[in-house]
């Protein structure tokens, strides 16, 4: 029978809209997505089915036939029986020649065995859920998306480059959404003009940028890394305008960068010609174009204009546009690229930087993050926020049209507090050699988290419920309509923004333009003060947390433990891209603060055993592991550095039979191994990525989580909070090598720890090779000794990315390690031999204690 229609679902020709209708030859602009399934099998969504269909689809995630969530929950299954086997027995044959070291790797494999066990069992039912755009289409039309507003957040130009930020701001101009539902919020945190005026050239320059990006289709829409591509294809029938107009874009963008890293030099400029004149009355201020002093940071810091004192300051450079779409002009001699058929409008552009004042915590990041929410919400209150670090853009146009497919699904998108997508960086080494992508954790542990209460918030990259940072409760746990009766102390002391709050719940209401009046300017002054989240519970229950480094994970656990969920999006082209640190020193120093802010989560209210009913069991778990994880640190260092005893002592600490061991000890290891190789084959990564994940785990657990576990343990001495540096992103521009980066090394004593281990497993291997040459290669005694030197050669293969780190410009040639590496262990081996007897006095008792005190390892 014919499918059903009822009231307004009729088939209707829409009128064309250059703002968002696109010719349909120019791929991938808006039926994107359209394909829905996983691992390249799906269903198309008929254009004959008008009847409402859900905007996400959660298809199997292996397809037809057995899951193989199946055979992996069977394998971790046959896995802990092994380990609970593995532990009976050795505790049954205790080893009496060595208790205390007996002892000690007893409690590690039971550490060993319980942080696997949390590490797994969260993966037990990965779910993928893939957005369809077309559905969305039918579900909503661009008419009926929601508002969102764009949070955008940098510190220091140097730190975080200039060019990053501003590619980062030209992308969410030109992404494909509505544009009067949108506006694009950056927050300076540092109050440097440099930033404004990089702004007033970004609108300059959006003119011009925006138009040619969706005339043509471009992506990415980041101008830097869009002219960085080594071909610009085109799928459109205008290749010549194309060609021309391409051109001049690129010509402008060039000269648009000369303008943009010359900003400090022009400020200074302006500024001293401004203070030697009489304007200037003696005091070296920063001046601004229009011959004001900038109320921010002065380049010459003085009381009230240095970093950590300062005005509030907001700035609205870009107005709302209007609702109907403005055609550009012709082609002209003064402009000759044609945009009559474009619409030229650009969203909401608001700079803005918040008070500071001596005295008081400002909380960094998340700090910042809460002014914004609450400026946002008298400027555009849109109902969903999507926040980014400085150096991430937009990469596909379509990324913010994505989580609208969770948000509005009429299943269970009510309850969804946010969307994360994974991070992906650009300018990373080939071989990836400090795992920056990351995609074990990206596409294995957040996808598997999808079957669950959903992923943590990974703090860029993530579209929220503004209702979820006000620390509201989702609908299945609360009445229809917001009350705040009894919490308006919660939220501080305006109520012109209390008064906001309920319409940031409408995600059916549109963003109005709104007059900035001098009434506006004061409510907008005092939710920017720094006295403001006094007496209330901004920072705990309401935006996002303070007090701890990883503020985003336990932002987001704060909403899982409410009874939110969320969802984990992912598509290509990758929605997202961002920088990554390629030095040894700045990755070691960014993972360092995370692990540290991970045990201060555990060690805090923000604890997952003391999570409410409303978490689910096995997010709680996954939560305890995302907490816990830098424990392991002290067994790990320990069976590391546990080689060098038996360098000069005969003692060890596997009991025999030895037959035994070896035999729990393959199979617990190669089970590990085929677990592994399943989570890669349903998280969709390669081999190369889990190998770099393995070694750079081994390279965090003996340098960078002893330095955070003694962090920790100083802070619940002390009761002093912890420090983490922020991850530098500049990079040397002196060179012409984009990886040049790579090669440099930064002597930090976070380093000294690795590179113990890195030389007591050398020395270990070198004395294994000295006493199978003192005894004869070919005896029992000498394979028992070599056997155990393998334990040895798989630490130095997990270190090797960090050995060629330490090496510098030297580590471009990695046989020159080796070189090392041999000339290392054959001149210990030498030693070994000189200084010890031939044959011991009982052989056959040292060889196996040697040999077997090797042999053990994390694994078990």
């Amino acid at each position: 029978r014919p499918p059903r229609r009822g009231p307004g679902r009729e088939r209707r020709e829409r009128p064309r809209q250059p703002s968002s209708r696109l010719p349909r030859r120019q791929a991938g602009c808006r039926r994107q997505g359209r394909r829905v399934g996983g691992r390249g099998r799906g269903r198309h969504v008929g254009s004959h089915r008008r009847r409402r269909q859900p905007a996400a689809a959660v298809p199997d995630l292996q397809g037809q036939g057995k899951h193989p969530a199946s055979l992996q929950v069977f394998m971790i299954l046959v896995r802990l029986v092994a380990i609970v086997a593995f532990f009976a027995w050795r505790v049954k044959h205790k080893n009496h020649d060595g208790v205390w070291l007996w002892a000690t790797s007893m409690v590690a494999d039971v550490w060993f065995g319980f942080s696997w066990l949390l590490n797994q069992l969260p993966k037990l039912n990965p779910v993928k859920r893939v957005p369809d755009l077309a559905a969305l289409a039918d579900h909503s039309g661009d008419a009926n998306l929601p508002g969102i507003d764009i949070f955008v957040t940098t510190v220091d130009p140097v730190d975080e480059p200039l060019l990053y930020t501003v590619n980062t701001i030209l992308s969410i101009l030109a992404t494909d959404y509505p544009v009067d539902k949108y506006a694009c919020y950056l927050s300076d945190d540092g109050g440097t003009l440099v930033h404004y005026e990089a702004m007033i050239e970004v609108a300059n320059f959006a003119v011009l940028w925006v138009p040619f990006c969706r005339k043509y289709c471009v992506e990415p829409r980041s101008p830097e890394n869009y002219f960085g591509m080594k071909t610009q294809p085109y799928a459109g029938s205008m290749a010549g305008e194309f060609m021309r107009d391409h051109r001049r874009v690129r010509r402008e963008y060039d000269e648009f960068k000369v303008r943009v890293d010359s900003l400090s030099t022009t400020i200074r400029q302006r500024s001293d010609a401004y203070n030697s004149s009489k304007k200037g009355d003696g005091v070296r201020a920063t001046w601004m174009a229009d011959g004001t002093q900038w109320p921010g940071t002065w380049i010459e810091q003085v009381e009230n204009h240095r970093r950590g004192q300062h005005a509030g300051i907001v700035q609205v450079i870009l107005g709302h546009p209007s609702c109907k779409p403005q055609l550009g002009s012709p082609a002209s001699a003064d402009n000759p690229l044609d945009f009559s058929n474009v619409d030229t409008r650009l969203p909401m552009l608001v700079y803005m930087s918040r008070e500071k004042r001596p005295g008081y915590n400002h909380q960094k990041k998340a700090g910042a993050m809460n002014v914004m929410l609450r400026v946002s919400a008298m400027l555009s209150n849109a109902p969903f926020v999507v926040n980014f670090d400085g150096d991430h853009y937009i990469n596909n146009s379509q990324a913010l049209r994505a989580p609208m497919c969770f948000m509005l699904d009429p299943r269970d998108g009510q309850n969804t507090a946010f969307v994360q997508f994974p991070q992906r960086f650009d300018d990373v080494d080939p071989t990836d050699r400090y795992a920056n992508h990351n995609r074990v954790f990206f596409d294995g542990t957040m996808l598997s988290l999808n079957g669950l209460q959903g992923p943590s918030y990974l703090g860029t990259g993530t579209m929220f419920r503004r209702v979820a940072l006000y620390g509201m409760e989702p609908p299945r746990y609360r009445a229809e309509n917001i009350k705040l009766a009894g919490k308006v102390n919660e939220f501080g002391s305006s109520t012109s923004f209390i008064n906001s709050m309920p319409d940031g719940a409408i995600q059916e209401r549109s963003i109005t333009p709104v007059l900035v009046d001098e009434a506006l300017s004061n409510d907008l002054a005092t939710l920017m003060t720094c006295a403001y989240e006094d007496g209330s519970s901004w920072g705990r229950d309401v935006g996002w947390v303070y007090n701890i480094a990883t503020e985003d994970v336990v932002t987001g656990f704060r909403m899982h433990r409410q009874g939110w969920r969320s969802m984990y999006c992912s598509m290509e082209p990758a929605a997202f891209r961002g920088t990554a640190p390629i030095n040894l020193t700045e990755r070691l120093y960014q993972v360092l603060r995370w692990s540290g802010g991970s045990l201060e989560m555990f060690f805090s209210h923000s604890n997952a055993l003391m999570a409410g009913r409303r978490l689910h069991p096995l997010q709680r778990v996954a939560y305890l592991n995302m907490s816990t994880y830098p424990i392991v640190t002290v067994f790990i260092l320990a069976y590391n550095l546990f080689p060098v005893l038996w360098l000069f002592s005969e003692q060890f600490y596997i009991q025999r039979p030895f037959g035994t061991y070896i035999m729990y000890l393959v199979a617990v290891i190669a089970m590990i191994h085929v677990i592994g190789m399943f989570e890669v084959k349903w998280a969709g990564i390669t081999l190369l990525d889990w190998c770099r994940n393995e070694q750079f785990y081994m390279i965090g657990a003996t340098g960078v989580y002893p330095t955070a576990v003694l962090y920790m343990a100083l802070k619940l001495v002390t009761g002093k909070g912890i420090y983490f540096r922020l991850t530098s992103k500049q990079t040397d521009a002196c060179s012409n090598d984009k990886f040049a980066d790579l090669y440099t090394v930064r002597w930090v004593p976070l380093l000294l720890p690795t590179i113990v281990v890195l030389v007591v497993n050398v020395a270990a291997v070198g004395a294994a090779i000295g006493k199978a040459a003192a005894w004869g290669f070919f005896t029992d005694q000498a394979r028992h000794v070599l056997l155990g030197m393998l334990f040895n050669v798989w630490i130095l293969v997990l270190l090797y990315p960090f050995a060629l780190g330490i090496m510098g410009k030297w580590g471009k040639r990695p046989v020159i390690l080796f070189v090392m590496l041999v000339m290392a262990i054959g001149a210990v081996g030498l030693v070994y031999v000189a200084l010890h007897a031939p044959y011991p006095a009982d052989i056959s008792e040292v060889a196996a204690s040697l040999g077997e005190a090797s042999l053990t390892g994390p694994s078990g």
